[in-house]
């Protein structure tokens, strides 16, 4: 998993349009939950990129957690699934079933249809999908392979989180070198310093703590779900902060299309929101840790 979210941060970096998150996510149930038979099924398409997946998660709402999702498991599945990335090109999605399962659904299933969603983030496309007597596999691993997919998920999406937020810190550093006003440039003006120090005293950290947070995942799987929590909620958080400071020091034009901050900025948006908010999993670390 440490593998994985340091390509994550670099794709986070670059804002990379694509559907990265879901297809890792995808083949992480099928691993962590699929039978011998169903890895053989799966499993070499994903790897080489023959076969697209993603995951479908979150419920009417905002319910993302396995603990929440209320739709049947079984041979065929009913109900709506929401925020689903790349639902329309992905040859299989992994579906969260009531009772912590989880069931693939294939490209062509019948009695599944999906509509756009008119999200902020456009390198990552999401479309609400409805299944409807839709035939579903299910995997053979229940709750620990739903959980173990929730938290590689919010590893993820804090090392995407780290590498955005690096990148607009180097962005706003860049431009106070460049702009002027009133004749000098406004790395100059010490507000504008101060600022950009608090961004980079926001930011460096955090790279330790996805770094844990993925270890984790591998290594002390007793510390691993919480740490997950708490990397997902610190990280997305600030690069929402570090988002916001950026807009600033891009000054007039930091706000606009024409300015490349919005990308990221809108970034940062879908990290904070996908797979529970920060506040929802502050809660989750804090139950974990029995306080």
């Amino acid at each position: 998993v440490l593998d994985l979210a340091v390509a994550a941060e670099t794709l986070g970096y670059h804002a990379a349009p694509g559907p990265f998150l879901g297809h890792a996510l995808a083949a992480t149930a099928i691993v962590a939950g699929g039978s011998d038979a169903q890895k053989k099924k799966w499993l070499p398409g994903l790897a080489t990129g023959d076969l697209m997946g993603t995951v479908a998660l979150a419920e009417p709402g905002g319910h993302w957690q396995p603990e929440q999702w209320q739709m049947a498991a079984g041979g065929t599945i009913s109900g709506r699934k929401e925020h689903v990335q790349q639902a329309e090109l992905a040859d299989l999605i992994v579906v969260g079933l009531a009772g912590g399962r989880l069931g693939v659904v294939e490209k062509g299933a019948s009695g599944r249809t999906d509509e756009p969603v008119d999200g902020a983030d456009l390198s990552r496309r999401l479309r609400h999908v409805d299944f409807d007597g839709t035939p579903c596999e299910l995997l053979a691993e229940g709750d620990a392979a739903a959980r173990r997919l929730r938290d590689v998920g919010l590893v993820l999406l804090a090392a995407d989180a780290f590498g955005g937020s690096q990148r607009l810190l180097e962005m706003s550093v860049e431009y106070a070198k460049t702009r002027e006003q009133f004749g000098v440039k406004i790395g100059h003006f010490q507000a504008l310093k101060h600022q950009l120090a608090s961004m980079a005293l926001d930011v460096e950290p955090n790279r330790g703590l996805y770094w844990f947070a993925a270890y984790a995942q591998d290594h002390d799987p007793a510390e691993a779900e919480r740490i997950a929590a708490i990397a997902k909620a610190h990280v997305t958080d600030r690069y929402m902060d570090v988002a916001r400071n950026a807009v600033e020091a891009h000054g007039g034009i930091g706000f606009t299309w024409e300015c490349d901050v919005q990308i990221w900025f809108k970034r940062a948006m879908f990290d904070r929101a996908f797979l529970g908010t920060p506040a929802e999993h502050r809660e989750r670390q804090v139950e974990l840790a029995d306080w």
